[in-house]
């Protein structure tokens, strides 16, 4: 009975051949499944126990492409087994040739991410200028777009297509596609602008467009800040070359004008020991340039005015150093008993006489 079964046709090929090609794909997707549990498993600890890089490098590259191959070699494998017309062997041949190609690129493709991970990366960092931070990214995302659009050009000429009018159909659409996506191609300009001007960096406070933050990333389509509340805003680039950007952390320092007042009972001489300290305070502050005005400037409606104008050196936390030039303004005068005036009115009342 069993065996008339197995001797059974179907679409050229008896049960039993079926089954054995059958046994060699599940075969193939078991012992790849194994091989992946092996590498990622076994070997990754092995790896992780030695001193050097390159083991790790060669595990993380070959640990899922191979697997990938493997299972396709195995698919392969038992589909050759079977009898099919020649248009089905040779549509499954160029199909194995299509998957072997994207093994090969995915490999290829794993490498590459590998040595910008281990070895471009850390050399990035290590680097004083910060250009190479910033192109380390796009170069490596375009090095990937690049390995992967030949790997399929190339699996796509070996399954049997006309690559060259594919292309030239590609270039045909590309003009009416960059038509439809022309503000992604002003971001991509911009982008560009970005990089060859550069008006900012990485880590760098900028303000433009009403935001106000710290440069986070920089992309070929657009920029991303972190805003001083904590929010992440995403910038298309060409807003930078369409707006004025100020950027807050190439300032050589930050100004800050102070307006004093002392009552209108303040002596001439009060007034100068009154200047003569705020010039010795801000001397003896650290953070502070040297070039520091203090003048009498006004007669005030109920104040003697006194200006005050410092500057914060470049990397001075800006807050704290306020907070340190008041405070000790306010003690120093205290002592001194230097009053500061407030708004206040005096009322003269003529008393009439009656008879």
């Amino acid at each position: 009975m069993f065996e008339g079964f197995f001797s059974k046709m179907f679409y050229g090929n008896t049960v039993t051949e079926w089954a054995t090609a059958l046994f060699f794909i599940v075969g193939a997707l078991v012992v790849g499944k194994a091989l992946y549990w092996v590498f990622s498993k076994v070997l990754r600890k092995l790896t992780n126990r030695t001193d050097t890089t390159l083991d790790d490098i060669v595990v993380d590259l070959i640990e899922e492409p191979i697997v990938f191959a493997f299972t396709v070699v195995g698919i392969w494998f038992g589909l050759g087994r079977l009898q099919f017309p020649e248009a089905v062997d040779a549509w499954i041949w160029k199909g194995i040739q299509f998957l072997i190609v994207l093994s090969v690129t995915w490999l290829i493709s794993r490498l590459l991410n590998s040595l910008f991970t281990l070895f471009l990366a850390p050399l990035a960092q290590e680097s004083e200028n910060d250009l190479d931070n910033q192109l380390l990214p796009i170069v490596r995302k375009g090095t990937t777009f690049t390995v992967w659009s030949l790997g399929v050009i190339v699996a796509l000429n070996n399954a049997g297509y006309d690559v060259a009018a594919v292309l030239a159909g590609l270039g045909i659409g590309g003009i009416a596609l960059a038509m439809a996506a022309k503000d992604t191609v002003s971001n991509v300009f911009g982008g560009f602008t970005i990089f060859t001007d550069r008006p900012f960096k990485i880590n760098d406070r900028i303000k433009v467009g009403g935001f106000d933050g710290t440069v986070s990333e920089i992309g070929i389509r657009s920029t991303r800040l972190r805003t001083l509340a904590g929010t992440l805003v995403t910038i298309p680039n060409s807003t930078f070359s369409a707006t004025a950007v100020e950027n807050v952390s190439e300032e050589p320092s930050r100004k800050v004008s102070l307006n004093l007042g002392l009552t209108y009972d303040t002596t001439p001489e009060a007034m100068e020991r009154a200047m003569d300290l705020l010039r010795e305070i801000a001397s003896s502050n650290p953070n502070l340039d040297e070039k520091v005005f203090v003048g009498f400037n006004r007669f005030g409606d109920f104040a003697l005015n006194i200006t005050m104008i410092y500057y914060i050196t470049s990397g001075a936390d800006i807050t704290a150093t306020q907070t340190d030039i008041n405070m000790e303004i306010l003690r120093t005068f205290t002592a001194e008993n230097l009053e500061f005036a407030y708004p206040t009115q005096t009322l003269y009342t003529i008393a009439q006489q009656t008879r």
